[in-house]
């Protein structure tokens, strides 16, 4: 029995904030020093994303709010910031899900599993609650979610997704990402706070995982294969946590060399017999950009390889665990104009990262059905 992800929807907030408009922001907070300043400039402006969107719309001169008033990134509190997430999650969710069954053959009627990803905020009832009220789903809906794991929570949700449609042929699973990553962004000195604020973005994506037989010549991705593993060091080097001003990203300079030195040993047992630069298709979480140039460098892979998850930083920054099917979406579009699809059809490979350091791993099969 074969278990394919159907279709993948996403949806962003309506206001876009392009990268050098963000940069200034950031470089001209009050508090912010020489150094800070020339490291706001460098992080900014060697991200490889030109724009991103927010919930903040005060960030790209909107209306001011608890977060962002008079053109000032105030050190609001952590309620005021949850309370943003819970008003602008459910348009993000119901977007994305509404976008995933658009022309993917199954209604919202067909949902029988409801599995939830975020780690920016919290609420209950929450946002499993949310899409079974915005869609009409049966009360009776199985509903899971999955919080705090970071940018690697799509991959849980993914093998959740799996075994469900394993178990009963019939089933059809939604998994929907939403990260508000910029409800948590903050003025700083501090080289890492920094980084973390010149990448992070928000999004929603939903996908369809299912059993059940796709209409015929439609694209689709099987799950061939999903693995995990945390690596041997980088535990201290990425986590979040929560204060009393937000959540906290902690993304240390050494990340991407911790993920060069291990991503072979992870990626080759899932992809023999053959070697990485033989996959053609790749799905790589861009945590940022210098993440993207390690796994290239490492995995000997080309830049047409990488242009799918660069195409997505640049448009979009890192939207946590909602980026990866972004990427996903992109490659799955493309192989509805692909006649040769029709035979073995074509491996994929993808990722994400995330705190532990956690490393996770799917190989999948974009083929027409």
């Amino acid at each position: 029995m074969s278990v394919h992800i159907r279709s993948i929807g996403t949806a962003v907030p309506p206001t876009e904030l392009p990268q050098t408009q963000a940069r200034d922001l950031f470089a001209g907070q009050p508090g912010i020093n020489r150094l800070g300043a020339r490291l706001i400039g460098a992080a900014f402006d060697g991200s490889a994303i030109e724009r991103r969107h927010t919930v903040v719309d005060a960030l790209a001169g909107g209306t001011d709010s608890a977060l962002v008033a008079g053109g000032q990134v105030l050190d609001a509190s952590t309620g005021a910031r949850n309370q943003l997430y819970a008003e602008r999650v459910p348009e993000l969710l119901l977007g994305a899900t509404r976008a995933a069954l658009d022309g993917s053959g199954l209604d919202a009627a067909d949902i029988t599993h409801v599995v939830t990803v975020s780690c920016t905020g919290f609420y209950a009832p929450g946002p499993d609650y949310e899409i079974v009220r915005g869609l009409g789903l049966s009360p009776r809906v199985q509903r899971f979610h999955l919080g705090f794991m970071g940018c690697y929570g799509a991959f849980p949700a993914l093998r959740a997704a799996d075994a469900f449609a394993r178990a009963d042929p019939n089933a059809v699973v939604l998994i929907v990402c939403v990260e508000l990553c910029t409800i948590h962004l903050t003025s700083s000195n501090d080289p890492e706070q920094i980084v973390a604020t010149s990448v992070f973005a928000d999004g929603a994506a939903a996908a369809l995982v299912t059993a059940r037989p796709a209409p015929a010549g439609a694209s689709i991705l099987t799950i061939d294969a999903l693995e995990s593993t945390i690596t041997d060091e980088g535990e201290s080097e990425m986590a979040w946590t929560i204060g009393d001003s937000g959540f906290r990203m902690r993304l240390s300079g050494y990340v991407p060399s911790i993920i060069g030195a291990s991503i072979g040993d992870v990626v080759g047992p899932l992809l023999a017999p053959t070697v990485p630069s033989e996959t053609p298709l790749w799905a790589i979480h861009p945590g940022g950009r210098s993440i993207l140039d390690k796994v290239e460098q490492s995995l000997g892979l080309t830049e047409e390889q990488l242009a799918p998850s660069r195409g997505v930083l640049r448009d979009y920054g890192n939207m946590s665990s909602a980026t990866v099917l972004f990427i996903l979406e992109r490659l799955l579009g493309e192989g509805a104009d692909d006649t040769h699809l029709e035979g073995a059809g074509e491996a994929l490979c993808a990722m994400a990262f995330g705190p532990g350091l956690t490393v996770e791993v799917g190989r999948f099969t974009r083929m027409r059905a």
